[in-house]
């Protein structure tokens, strides 16, 4: 898991309260919330930004597309009078690519959008995608050698295309140099938070996620899906209520005795179905379901560890520990410090 604590650096003052420029680039068959999520939040930045003088600061937003006029949506929803990439200015301070599904985004992969991308990058402060823009990144050469994050579902098509790339799987959001890549759709939405956190201060940041009325700002290191839940996709066989069951219960007996019994299989039958259909043993799902169970009464209750323990199955403040650490490398104190109630509450 990417490091939570991988935070952006911050601007010095006089670097604050200057007009910068934001572009947000769409195509034929983009997901509308990729770009309207992370333009409302740079909206509503411009209400909050300090001012200087009688100058407030100010973020100039613009909607692109490779040849400019109306651009449909994979949703129905139709974007009009977007500007053509050949008509933006060539100094430009942040860009930010939609995610799209279908022939739209094929065709964005091989088009003038990563032309430009590839033309540009150098020219550009802050280079950013949300879900599957990623792969545009990736097709205009931005991605080798970064870190880099999707959608869940796409990771590993992403990692298969562009092998030079280091793609986090469970990150929200990462950075590496002046490219900035986000998750699954919403994701974009925390990546342009912490964009403005960035440039205008976290009071700014809190001020628009307020407004916006975002219950949980989630940092950058936060998982984005959790495995037990990932498992569950990927079955649609026999075991698909027991895997949910375990899910919400993970207190109970969940040795490989009880649960084949459960299932009314042999325990080498049971082990053998079970990894071939949720793609792991089951003691790692069972580990996974705890751990994931642990993470939701870290962030939501103030509860002691030997209580969260106990609760999700985990039974000690030990196993706990081991836990975390050999999955998240993170200890659950730090864990409950990032994402917890106290990390997240918005004053």
């Amino acid at each position: 898991m990417a490091d939570a604590e991988d935070s952006f650096d911050q601007p010095a003052p006089s670097q604050r309260l200057t007009a910068r420029n934001v572009v947000f680039i769409g195509f034929d068959g983009l997901q509308p919330l990729d770009l309207v999520g992370p333009m409302e939040v740079f909206s509503k930045a411009n209400q909050y930004a300090p001012t200087t003088g009688h100058a407030p600061f100010r973020y100039e937003l613009t909607v692109a597309s490779p040849e400019g006029g109306d651009i449909g949506s994979a949703s129905g929803l139709v974007i009009g009078r977007t500007v053509s990439l050949s008509d933006l200015p060539d100094q430009l301070d942040t860009v930010i690519v939609a995610g799209g599904t279908g022939v739209g985004l094929r065709l964005s992969l091989a088009g003038p959008l990563v032309n430009w991308l590839s033309e540009h990058s150098s020219k550009v402060r802050r280079l950013a995608s949300v879900c599957t823009g990623a792969f545009v990144l990736g097709a205009a050469g931005l991605l080798d050698g970064r870190r880099a994050a999707t959608h869940w579902s796409s990771c590993e098509e992403l990692q298969r295309m562009f092998p030079e790339a280091v793609v986090e799987p469970d990150s929200l959001f990462v950075s590496d140099g002046n490219i900035y890549t986000s998750a699954g759709i919403t994701a974009g939405i925390d990546l342009s938070l912490a964009l403005v956190e960035q440039d205008l201060g976290a009071q700014v940041a809190l001020a628009v996620a307020r407004d916006l009325v975002l219950f949980l700002r989630r940092p950058g290191g936060q998982t984005q899906f959790s495995a037990s839940l990932a498992a569950q996709a990927k079955t649609g066989g026999r075991l698909d209520e027991l895997l949910v069951w375990m899910a919400d219960n993970p207190e109970a007996d969940l040795s490989l005795p009880a649960l084949a019994d459960r299932a009314a299989m042999s325990e080498r039958n049971f082990g053998r179905v079970f990894a071939k259909q949720a793609g792991m043993t089951p003691a790692c799902y069972v580990e996974c379901i705890r751990l994931d169970r642990a993470k939701l009464y870290l962030e939501t209750t103030e509860w002691p560890l030997a209580r969260v323990a106990e609760r999700s199955g985990l039974g000690s403040v030990a196993t706990l520990i081991r836990a975390f650490a050999k999955r998240l490398n993170i200890t659950p104190d730090v864990y409950r410090k990032r994402f917890g109630m106290g990390a997240n509450i918005m004053a």
